[in-house]
Formats: structure tokens, sequence, C-alpha cells
């Protein structure tokens, strides 16, 4: 598979002060091998203060991302990048910061008329109040989540009697939380990959997770999730769950690749999350569906790569 990529010098970013710091070390270093093996000129760099002089002083032409949660998945690290002049991957900063909002990323959802579990937001002053409203419009169980984590940190699972207390740590934690209708179905992603006509859907992962549902560890620990591929849906509904998935992704104003959450459940498929830099790890899902309609790792990474830019929407 050839791509026309005009730069050979690349910088893979990675770090920041997310909590998903290691998971990004793993996806860059994984990136960094897939491009040095394609015979490119790659730099590791770690994201800090000091970026902006490193990508000047290895004159870096192009960057690709391997940053996971806050700073790197946000817009801000696409800001600078934006500010400098340098070309990067995935989606610009207005779609990264909005797919990080978990709230935001509902409310353009339901929009645009894309399914998703019904939610009551938090404030932090009238919390008690708002759990109330929660219990009375969701229903039991609920699901607590942080507005702008990944890798499913800090999500929680509760019922009537855990939630006050739940709630209340995770808004020291976290700051912003939020409730989710709890919804029993099969757990799914999508990759969503390219650009125009080229954008597609990949194969569709289903998630069997031998914990409670999807959690970080079932993410990260070898053993602890069963990942079947092509997700066991009917055809009708595993269409269905691919269009709403690129419908999703359009809708954020995303830009190269994502990864769409799915809950899928009486043949309605609900997102409930998107991730603008998918993990790229050895265990990670994005680059299981790009092999399974075969898509080497070197040539996802080079895919990925080629729809680098800079001045994005």
């Amino acid at each position: 598979m050839g791509f026309n990529i005009p730069w050979r010098k690349v910088g893979v970013v990675w770090g920041g002060p997310s909590r998903e710091r290691e998971v990004s070390y793993r996806s860059a270093q994984n990136v960094a091998t897939a491009l040095q093996e394609r015979g490119y000129e790659v730099y590791l760099l770690e994201l800090s203060s000091n970026l902006p002089f490193q990508l000047k002083e290895k004159k870096v032409e192009v960057v690709f991302l391997a940053t996971h949660g806050k700073w790197g998945e946000d817009g801000k690290v696409q800001g600078l990048l934006e500010v400098m002049g340098i070309p990067y991957t995935g989606s610009g900063v207005l779609a990264s910061a909005l797919a990080m909002n978990k709230l935001f990323s509902k409310k353009i959802w339901e929009r645009e008329e894309i399914p998703t579990p019904p939610y009551q937001e938090i404030s932090s002053k009238n919390w008690r109040e708002d759990v109330g409203k929660g219990i009375e419009k969701l229903g039991i169980p609920l699901v607590i989540k942080p507005v702008s984590e990944g890798s499913s940190i800090g999500v929680k699972i509760v019922d009537e009697k855990e939630v006050w207390n739940a709630v209340k740590g995770s808004l020291e934690e976290f700051g912003e939380v939020f409730l989710e209708a709890y919804i029993e179905g099969k757990e799914v992603t999508v990759g969503i990959l390219g650009e125009g006509e080229t954008l597609r859907a990949l194969p569709i992962l289903e998630l069997v997770p031998k914990e409670k549902f999807y959690n970080y560890s079932a993410k990260y620990t070898p053993g602890l999730t069963q990942f079947i591929i092509p997700a066991r849906l009917e055809k009708e509904v595993y269409s269905l769950t691919q269009e709403i998935a690129v419908k999703a992704h359009k809708a954020l104003g995303c830009s190269g690749f994502s990864r769409v959450d799915i809950l899928v459940s009486n043949g309605i498929p609900y997102v409930h999350d998107l991730n603008t830099i998918p993990g790229l790890t050895s265990l990670s899902d994005l680059p299981k569906e790009a092999e399974a309609c075969g898509i080497s790792f070197p040539d996802l990474i080079e895919e990925i790569l080629s729809y680098a830019s800079y001045g994005k929407r």
C-alpha cells in the first residue's frame, strides 16, 4: 500500500500530565518502530513545556500524536502545533476539545439525532439535588463518568445505596462528573479511518470483559477481555452500527481517524464515547480492527500520517 507522504522527519509525541501516560508511551513506541521500519527519521518526544524547542531543534516536519487524555487529546497540543505551523495527525483543536468533553459530545449527538444513553448533569454546588433527579430520570443502576477522562478512568456502575458517596468522591477526584443511564447490551467499538471519499468504518470489534464492564484494567491487562471480530450482530444492525459511528465522527468534526465506543441494545447502537487518538498498543482495539480488513500495523500508521495537516477546523 503506497501513500503520498511529503515528510520524512517525524516527531512522535507522547506523555503529558494525563493518567493515560503509560499507555501513551506504549503507543508512541509502537508508532515510532513502525515508521522507522518504513524509513522515516523518527524522534520520540515527550509532551512538556520543552516540546516547542525540541521540535525546532530536530527540525521536525510533521507530528504524529500518540498522546492520550489531558493536554494531548483535548486540543491543547493541537493548538500549539497550529501556532507553530507544524502539521499533525488526527483531529483539530475544536473536534479534540469536543470529543474530550463527554457532555458536549452527547449534546451534539442528540442534536444530530445520533442515539446516546440518557444522562443527568451534576453541578458541584447542587449535586445532591442533581443525583435525585438522575435517579428519577434514569433509573437504577446508574453510570458515573468524569466529564473529561479517557480509557474508562473513573467510570463506575452503582446502585441507589452507592450513588451518593460515589458521586461525592468522584467530584472530589475529578471536579466534573455526570450520570448516565445504564444500558445492558453488547459492548462494541468501531474504528474510523480516512478523509473525504476514503472515510470509512472498520470491522466492528465486540468486547466481552471478564469484569463488570470494559474498564481501564480490562482494556490494558492481557486475558481480562475476550475480543470478537466481526462483532456478533445481525447484518442490518451491524451496518447501522457502522453508519452511526461514522455519523458520530463527522458530527464532532473529527479528522483522519478515531474510535467510537457503542453499546448495542435491542438493535439500537448507543454512542457513549469517541476517542480522537485511540490507543495504538499491542492490546489496543483500532489495530485489531484494521488487521481484520487486511491493514497491517505499519500501513495503518502510514495511512494516519498521510492525513496529517494543520489549520483544521
